[in-house]
């Protein structure tokens, strides 16, 4: 199978890369493989002084940064900010948006935690509250929705992986009802992570939250069915969009830009998606934000017609159809966002031991901290122990992510062992 391959200047490398070629031989160089991750400034510097460009393989590391969700139109064609609040965003105001806040983090991971839970103890308990409320006819209050989401987005804003930890351990209700806050969380974090302003993240926040409430005016069967659709079945899952518009407007005050982000979550930017058939940029940002969110989230989650897959494998999936179902410029910086080891994924250390990913390192993203699972003989330990990569790489004893690995691997199951 051909690599999918980048050809990159030395001076674009960072950390998280994987050069699979040289413009030399690699015989002379101290590499011992054909073949090196690069998990340092170091790694990059002796590259520099062997050579003037390589290529990267993109399935086994990070690819390049992009340059923002939107480019300027021309240059000096910035426009000032927004006001806060505004009823309105259009792309172009969301451009100028974006790298406006930066987001230190506040807290630590052991601080937050309380925070997270009882933020997550809110969204959560909303979630389900609403599903129920549009299920027994009443209507859809943008005020309540606005309400749960935001101390989530201020526990993110604190520190984004102690809520995202918790949402990934959080014990399973119905689909819609996890669907839903996953997509809302992770939403959160990408607006954080390109630097989008706190009134703006919870409206990503909301709109996410709401993606798919109009497939509760959808033949439940359809939901749970793990067959294949047929025609028909298709265009009535489909027209769940339209029923979320009804529900939507029908509630009021509900801002264009979010409503739509829940109208164009499922449009590709090849044209091939629906209800419109949009492409392009005639999607609205945040609808192409909406889509990359909702299609992980999916990915990652178990589904009537197939299991979860691991979260490394839904972002290289991302990142094989960009440009076709997705918008490049949104997978790359989410995938800059999740970092090569997204919270909540499972891997095996270099020890033989089994962790799962609890916080990033942001200074080393090859490095976070880890929760400690299992023996280096897989079997689980009664006591699990939080391991720091990138404190224990410069010890005496090093270890270091060996690979990912997929759900379930050796009978592990995270959210059961942290019920």
């Amino acid at each position: 199978m051909a690599l999918d391959e980048r050809k990159l200047a030395v001076s674009e490398l960072r950390t998280g890369m994987y050069v699979c070629r040289l413009d030399r031989d690699w015989e002379g160089t101290p590499f011992l493989l054909q073949g090196v991750l690069i998990e340092s400034q170091g790694d990059i510097d002796t590259l520099a002084r062997l050579c003037a460009h390589v290529y990267i393989d993109l399935e086994r590391g990070v690819g390049p940064l992009g340059l923002g969700l939107l480019a300027d139109e021309a240059p000096g064609a910035r426009r000032a900010p927004p006001a806060a609040g505004s009823p309105t965003l259009h792309d172009a105001d969301i451009r100028a948006l974006q790298g406006s806040v930066r987001y230190p983090e506040q807290v630590g991971f052991e601080d937050e935690l309380a925070d997270a839970r009882d933020a997550h103890e809110r969204a959560a308990a909303f979630a389900g509250r609403v599903l129920d409320d549009v299920r027994n006819g009443r209507p859809l209050s943008p005020a309540d929705v606005r309400e749960a989401v935001e101390p989530m987005v201020r526990s993110l804003v604190r520190n984004a992986d102690a809520f995202l930890w918790l949402d990934t351990l959080r014990a399973r209700g119905g689909h819609e009802y996890a669907h839903a806050l996953g997509c809302s969380a992770l939403a959160v974090a990408f607006g954080r992570h390109v630097g989008l302003p706190e009134h703006l993240l919870v409206d990503l926040a909301s709109g996410a939250l709401l993606l798919d409430i109009g497939k509760l005016r959808v033949d439940p069967d359809l939901l749970t069915t793990p067959e294949t659709y047929s025609d028909a079945q298709a265009r009535a899952m489909q027209a769940h969009v339209g029923h979320a518009l009804a529900l939507l407007d029908e509630s009021g005050a509900v801002p264009d830009h979010v409503r739509d982000m829940v109208r164009t979550h499922h449009e590709h930017v090849d044209g091939t998606g629906y209800p419109a058939r949009l492409s392009g940029d005639a999607i609205p940002l945040l609808g192409r934000i909406a889509a990359v969110v909702d299609g992980y989230n999916a990915m990652i989650s178990d589904r009537p017609h197939r299991r979860a897959v691991g979260q490394h494998v839904a972002l290289q999936t991302l990142y094989r159809e960009r440009d076709a179902r997705y918008a490049a410029e949104v997978v790359e910086q989410f995938m800059q966002c999740m970092s090569v080891y997204p919270i909540g994924s499972l891997v095996e250390l270099s020890t033989g031991e089994v962790a799962i990913v609890m916080a990033q390192n942001a200074a080393r993203r090859l490095q976070p901290r880890v929760m400690v699972l299992t023996a280096p003989d897989k079997r689980l330990l009664q006591q699990f122990h939080s391991l720091d990569l990138m404190v224990r790489a410069n010890s005496d004893d090093p270890v270091r992510i060996l690979a990912p690995l997929h759900p379930g691997a050796h009978g592990l199951d995270p959210v059961a062992l942290f019920l």
